[in-house]
């Protein structure tokens, strides 16, 4: 569906903005919130498809706009935010960073300063507002101009929202439009999300609405679930109605116009509207009578439990009527639960382009999961509840185990959340959006991020039998067929779609189960992260899943060819034969579900190299200019090498080196993408930033760390700061010092904890458990430094085929 403004013909009377910090901002001043909002054309294809609101570290709430596609072939709405849609609403809720189909959009206001025709409050088309001039936003705040000339600001806590409204002359009307969502970038997408049904009224007081919408479907192709909300004004508006009018967007199996078109809403003085067995359009339309500018304010509290409760969040929440209260509030939060636990210098002599990377960063990890605790509407279990997990795919590798060192009270919530999950719900999720599990892209990922908080000694009130047994089920029990148009094929809903192939073969065939190469890989890594949970829950099992982790042995094709390279992972069917003429492992041919390989090309996968001279020769392969010959489509960047920064199968090969005690050359080549392909920027990162995945890799660049997922151990790189100071475990510090930054980035010798290293890795506790000093002597010239043992490899078992 094509989306164009309505351009009133009235003036517009130029408004002086007041300013927003009139209170110290800290280290929140050094976001940039707009970092991944673009693509390399300005548009928001290939870009970070990034929340751009107001929000609190993991809140439920994300209060910002909803935006329509300049170009619908390539659109990317899921944040809301597009640099060049129309506005079609401020709504509470929203993703950040996810690929795939949009999700939420949910619970919306919409200013408006005339209802006449062409507006018909049933179709956005007809009123969307471009925006004027450049949006402003900062931690906690979020500006924009619409083409009608009202302003709107906004902040949000935890589970409400606060949005100032400051009209022109003339007309004055909101929109609460419970029906509306992110639209499907294509009419007709098999995932995309609808309105179901719900109600709404207006209360006694004649400036306060409530009710509850149903939503289904979405990025994860969802089941319908429900939004609670408690919204209120300061002013009293003229005239208050509700609304109501047939839903004609084109959602299967339910009920519409036979014609097609547009209905024409029905207005009526009650009080109340309910959806009905026609999941009609609804809302209410609120009106102050023409007359002069004024300043409209509105607060909404949402709750997947009851309305009652979301009225009480903005009471507990948001008390204030100003605006820059819950500003400071927000920044006050942010400063002391992230910002402020990373020191940096900030005299004279500081690079702010890595100070900003630094704190950006950190805001976009924590815009999501969501943390719902208390507001499950599932079931009561006591235990922690989370959400918005998109996805375990994205995060497992490098995003979950900053979690560990710098929000451990958080981290055990979601491991505990995960548990619980699996105890009412029968699987633990690799994505989880709307209160469902799904889209599983490869493995059972949970598993990977249960083992790496195990292994690294998290305990806390984790029941680790019961996270165990939850990643037994998903290594012995096939999930059901979803049947989802995603993939026919097997579950995309949870656990281990191919785990038929898996337990019978050894390995995932082309012929019965797609991404047969990726799920191999992915599987044998599962396996593995239950090995080594077993060592201590379960020690019987350790050489069960340790020799079934070595599966991806069974699809290596030693004959396959490519680059001047021999032997590759390779698709293999169910009988045994390898599919291997015409293959070539410089194509994924799609890189999508029904593909061999998901988001990398095979090359990206292998798993084993024949010796150190040809492991490094390889690995230089990945790096060499010009070589790819898969189209990347929007995770493209101008990428041109095998290796693609801009999908997570590739966040640790730059670090790959030090496995041959050459971490010079992962230095180089980290430091080569991070200086490439990352920048404080509105096009800042190399496709989307995946709930912060992307974020997190700068992360651990910036300290001169890689964590090695699923072992307690951590590759030593380059860090960017002649000074670090982290606050971990809660109150432990990591201090990490550079000298001779300024000469150069190569290592040219370690201390840790004052003692000489001779390693290019350390273990766990050797500093994120008490905490410790790092110490790195740099320099212009790459030196071969380390002299000890590599770090460990504990899950290569050798198969006799």
């Amino acid at each position: 569906m094509h989306l164009h403004s309505f351009v009133p013909t009235l003036g517009i009377l130029s408004l002086v903005s007041r300013p927003v910090t009139a209170f110290d901002e800290g280290l929140s001043q050094y976001v940039n919130p707009f970092i991944g909002s673009e693509g390399p054309d300005g548009t928001g294809f290939g870009g970070g498809d990034i929340f751009v609101g107001g929000a609190r570290p993991f809140g439920v709430a994300k209060v910002g706009i909803d935006s329509t596609a300049a170009n619908w072939s390539t659109a990317v709405l899921n944040g809301g935010w597009t640099p060049d849609g129309n506005v079609t609403g401020f709504s509470m809720m929203h993703e950040s960073g996810t690929g795939g189909a949009p999700k939420y959009g949910l619970i919306a206001q919409m200013p408006l300063t005339t209802v006449q025709t062409p507006v018909n409050v049933l179709d956005n088309t007809t009123y969307s507002q471009a925006r004027i001039g450049k949006d402003v936003a900062k931690v906690g705040y979020y500006k924009t101009r619409l083409q009608s000339g009202v302003d709107v600001e906004l902040s949000a806590s935890r589970h409400a929202g606060i949005l100032e409204y400051s009209f022109p002359e003339g007309e004055k009307h909101i929109l609460v439009d419970l029906s509306h969502v992110i639209p499907p970038c294509l009419p007709g997408d098999a995932d995309g999300q609808f309105f179901a049904g719900g109600e709404i009224q207006i209360e006694e007081d004649g400036k306060s609405y409530s009710g509850y919408g149903t939503y289904v479907g979405g990025w994860n192709n969802g089941a319908p679930f429900t939004v609670y909300v408690y919204g209120e004004f300061n002013n009293t508006p003229d005239e208050a109605q509700t609304y109501s009018g047939v839903n004609t967007d084109p959602m299967s199996r339910s009920q519409g116009l036979a014609n097609g078109g547009v209905s024409t809403p029905k207005f009526s003085n009650t009080t109340k509207t309910t959806s009905g067995p026609m999941n009609n359009r609804i809302g209410v339309l609120l009106s102050w009578n023409d007359g002069p500018a004024f300043r409209l304010a509105s607060r909404v509290g949402i709750s997947s439990i009851s309305v009652e409760r979301a009225r009480s969040y903005i009471k507990d929440e948001i008390s204030s009527w100003k605006l820059n209260d819950t500003v400071a509030d927000a920044v006050k939060e942010w400063n002391e639960d992230v910002f402020n636990k990373v020191q940096v210098p900030l005299d004279d002599s500081a690079n702010m382009t890595h100070v900003r990377l630094l704190y950006s960063s950190l805001y976009f990890m924590h815009l999501m999961p969501s943390d719902r605790t208390g507001e499950n509407p599932l079931w009561d279990s006591g235990e922690p509840y989370w959400d918005d997990f998109y996805t375990m795919w994205d995060i497992f590798r490098c995003t979950v185990s900053f979690y560990h060192i710098f929000q451990p009270k958080y981290y055990e919530s979601m491991i505990r959340s995960l548990i619980d999950i699996w105890k009412h719900a029968g699987f633990m999720p690799d994505g989880r959006s709307g209160n469902w599990n799904g889209l599983v892209q490869g493995g059972s990922d949970a598993d990977n991020v249960l083992a790496d908080a195990y292994v690294k000694g998290l305990r806390g009130s984790i029941n680790w039998t019961e996270g165990y047994a939850a990643m037994v089920k998903d290594a012995e029990v096939t999930p059901y067929n979803t049947f989802d148009p995603t993939d026919f094929t097997a579950s995309t809903k949870e656990g281990r779609g191919a785990l038929d192939d898996w337990k019978e073969l050894g390995y995932v065939s082309q012929d019965r189960n797609t991404r047969c190469i990726s799920r191999t890989v992915e599987y044998s890594l599962n396996d593995f992260s239950l090995a080594q949970v077993a060592k201590g829950e379960k020690p019987g099992d350790v050489e069960k899943y340790l020799n079934r982790s070595a599966g991806w042995q069974n699809i290596w094709g030693e004959n396959v060819q490519s680059l001047g390279f021999k032997g590759f992972l390779a698709p293999r069917l169910a009988d045994g034969r390898f599919n291997d003429s015409g293959y070539d492992p410089l194509l994924c041919y799609g890189c999508e579900w029904s593909d061999y390989t998901y988001e990398a090309i095979p090359w990206e996968f292998n798993s084993v190299y024949g010796g150190d001279e040809t492991f490094e020769a390889r690995l230089d392969m990945m790096f060499k200019p010009n070589m790819s010959k898969q189209n990347l489509g929007a995770n493209g960047a101008g990428i041109t090498t095998l290796i693609n920064i801009g999908n997570e199968p590739d966040f640790a090969t730059p670090y790959l080196y030090n496995y041959i005690n050459k971490q010079a050359k992962s230095v180089m080549q980290s430091r080569s993408l991070a200086d490439q392909y990352f920048k404080d920027a509105a096009y800042g990162i190399p496709g989307n930033s995946d709930a912060g995945a992307m974020n997190s890799w700068l992360l651990w660049q910036m300290l001169g760390i890689y964590p090695i997922v699923t072992q307690p151990v951590y590759l030593l790189s380059s860090p960017w700061f002649p000074d670090l100071n982290m606050t971990i475990n809660g109150d432990k510090t990591l201090r990490i010092r550079a000298y001779g930054l300024e000469e150069g980035f190569y290592v040219q010798g370690v201390k840790i904890n004052g003692e000489t290293w001779t390693r290019n890795w350390f273990e766990h506790a050797d500093v994120m458990v008490e905490g410790g000093t790092i110490e790195f002597e740099l320099g212009k010239e790459a030196k071969a430094w380390e002299k000890a043992e590599v770090p460990p490899s504990p899950g290569h078992v050798s198969l006799r085929r």
